[in-house]
């Protein structure tokens, strides 16, 4: 697998941590990872559409890897998820951007964000 140009960081938000590996330039787009994945389950896609001209954020979800893991079980609503991504697209500052999921739960997260 190739990494090559994938930077990392963690952002705050909502008051919680989380990792985010992002490549390439605008039109923005998430990918979003579904159990048990992480971000670099999406590197290759993120390779191709960066040299497509995306730019392409894969954060690791609540409670996986580098993300903060509250300890509350209630704490991991689809209302907590989405949250998450609506902390990380306002931190990001980007007001256009596209999403994709892997698994059955990332895909009701577009639905429940609207």
């Amino acid at each position: 697998m190739s990494m090559e140009g994938i930077t990392h960081r963690r952002i705050h938000t909502y008051g919680i941590w989380m990792h985010v590996a992002e490549l390439g330039k605008l039109p923005l787009v998430l990918l979003i990872h579904g159990f048990p994945k992480l971000w670099s389950s999406w590197n290759y896609q993120m390779t191709h559409l960066a040299k497509h001209g995306y730019r392409v954020v894969a954060p690791d979800m609540r409670g996986y890897k580098d993300f903060d893991s509250p300890p509350d079980l209630a704490s991991y609503t689809i209302l907590h998820l989405v949250g998450d991504l609506i902390g990380l697209l306002d931190q990001l500052g980007e007001e256009k951007w596209g999403m994709t999921g892997a698994q059955k739960w990332p895909a009701r997260l577009p639905l429940e964000a609207r």
